[in-house]
């Protein structure tokens, strides 16, 4: 079985029925949550639509820590609830997910006068291996200082009594919404990208109908459905003062901040648990690069002008060279930056970093509900109770079935078949490691497409990524490529601007695009570049 195409010929079809039918629940909003209610509520039956006034996973679903992890950290809260469904979401996306999230051993340095001491950090892991149900790649470790040297050179000694290892896992993020998006598509829901809410349409003080532009075509047009989700995560202020009378605002917004390093330029084979201040800063190594963040402040701005300051940046690094002294890092190391505003909800919290993460959910009178907070890690289990709650207040709770969620996102991806595509594709070992089997189908089709194009090798596989991205992910433009469908903006010195042209040739070629409108795209992807990394240029 193989999953349907997501492509913008089907953008165009899934909004001519957004304008003619009624459907039972409609999303709004392409991040993690929306793509998982999306899919929770068509596994049961429902008639679901999903826009998205951006490309997907645009906003916080892209710009996270890339980790799918139980939050140790929230021990310290008490938030024990919060930290097993997490650890037992965490196991499960192994299971349905194993191309876009991996197993990763986690350092955490313990130095003499630390804020907290060895015992307890020694009695949480032990809380952590429990919440977990013992259920993990291995459990905690303790390292003695004589044996740090040899494992982890690269740590500051000073002071240091030794280590806890532990795993958690990391994630690709922005695939992770896609890929559940496509496996929503497969169960029957409309989506469509660059979608936006403009306003309600009410009925006897109901919620009736959402009125919609098309950013493309410029199109308006009314979505009409039984009951209405907001998934927009920290927009949820703004969505709802736009669509809810007497709105009061719900969210304390957070900034985070990350940086990206060359794994040459810093050296660690495993996550690197940074204590500074009152937050937790990781090093996290990938495949294509090492991760540094994040910082966790409170934001006040517009959410879609966030980006890294100087600050950010002179903070992050401060943290960094204080744990490996040795690198010596700086800021002309850094190849790439990204912020995001996390969606908490208020609680009424001093401390920003004291602001829990547990989610909310709740539906205004109008017929609106609302998911905001949570982490990423549990947000299937989120869109089960999300779908759950709306089928208590639509009273439809006995007409439709339990979540049918726990299946691989991608039928040809589960953890046997993922192990055999690694052993099978060994001559594109970056394919099988991204797509699993479905590999074989992306390989297949970019050796008919480019054949007589004269690509060098490199050029060869970020191409055959595009052809992929256009026919399977709705990718619509070269920014949504570059920035959310692959790793190359944070991970090459460049970010990958070498292969523009040869990129844009793929959708010029898909997508219909004249010569000017290449230009335009690549011009449009230096310029999201520029402000994007203005921190670090």
């Amino acid at each position: 079985m193989r999953l349907p195409s997501f492509s913008s010929a089907d953008r165009l079809k899934s909004i001519e029925k957004m304008k003619t039918q009624t459907f039972d629940l409609a999303i709004v909003g392409g991040g993690i949550n929306g793509a998982g209610v999306a899919r929770d509520a068509a596994s049961r039956g429902l008639k679901v639509a999903l826009i998205e006034a951006n490309d997907f996973a645009s906003g916080t679903s892209s710009r996270s820590s890339k980790l799918v992890h139980g939050g140790i950290r929230y021990l310290e809260n008490l938030e024990f609830g919060l930290v097993f469904e997490a650890l037992r979401e965490r196991q499960l996306l192994f299971e349905i997910a194993p191309h876009l999230v991996h197993p990763l051993r986690f350092v955490l340095p313990v130095y003499k006068g630390g804020r907290v001491p060895a015992w307890q950090l020694g009695l949480g892991l032990w809380i952590y291996d429990a919440l977990s149900m013992f259920d993990a790649p291995e459990l905690h470790q303790h390292f003695a200082n004589v044996e740090v040297e040899s494992n982890w050179p690269v740590l500051n000694r000073k002071n240091l009594s030794g280590v806890f290892t532990y795993y958690d896992a990391y994630m690709d993020d922005d695939r992770l919404v896609i890929e559940t998006l496509r496996s929503a598509r497969a169960l029957g829901a409309e989506l469509a990208s660059y979608v936006k809410a403009t306003s309600a349409e009410t009925s006897s003080d109901k919620l009736s109908g959402v009125k919609c532009k098309d950013q493309i075509s410029g199109d308006d047009f009314v979505l009409r459905a039984k009951h209405f989700v907001s998934t927009v995560g920290p927009w949820t202020d703004d969505l709802g003062s736009l669509l809810v009378s007497g709105w009061k605002k719900k969210l304390r917004p957070s900034k985070g901040v990350h940086l990206t390093f060359s794994k040459s330029r810093f050296a660690i084979s495993d996550a690197i648990v940074m204590a500074a201040e009152n937050r937790i800063v990781f090093a996290i190594p990938r495949h294509e690069m090492v991760i540094l963040g994040t910082t966790d402040t409170d934001y006040g701005g517009k959410i879609g002008e966030v980006r890294a300051e100087k600050e950010d940046v002179e903070y992050l690094l401060q943290v960094a060279n204080q744990y490996f002294p040795g690198a010596s890092l700086s800021k002309s190391d850094i190849i790439g930056c990204y912020a995001g505003v996390r969606p908490l909800v208020d609680d009424g919290s001093e401390n920003e970093g004291k602001t829990s993460r547990e989610h909310s959910i709740w539906t205004d009178p109008c017929g609106l509900t609302f998911v905001a907070g949570g982490k990423y890690t549990t947000y299937r289990a989120m869109a089960e109770e999300t779908v759950d709650h709306v089928l208590d207040v639509m009273d439809l709770k006995t007409r439709f079935g339990l979540s049918k969620t726990k299946a691989p996102l991608n039928p040809v991806v589960t953890p046997e078949l993922f192990e055999r595509a690694k052993m099978e594709l060994q001559s594109f070992p970056m394919l099988a490691e991204r797509h699993g089997l479905e590999a074989n189908d992306i390989v297949t089709q970019a050796r008919e497409q480019f054949r007589g194009w004269g690509l060098n090798d490199e050029e060869w596989i970020w191409c055959a990524e595009a052809l992929h991205a256009i026919r399977n992910t709705m990718c619509m433009n070269l920014t949504d490529f570059f920035f959310r469908r692959t790793p190359l903006v944070l991970s090459k010195a460049g970010h990958g601007l070498n292969l523009a042209t040869q990129v844009a040739k793929v959708f010029a070629q898909e997508l219909g695009w004249s010569p000017t409108r290449v230009t335009d795209e690549i011009n449009a992807l230096q310029n999201h570049l520029a402000r994007e990394m203005a921190a670090v240029i």
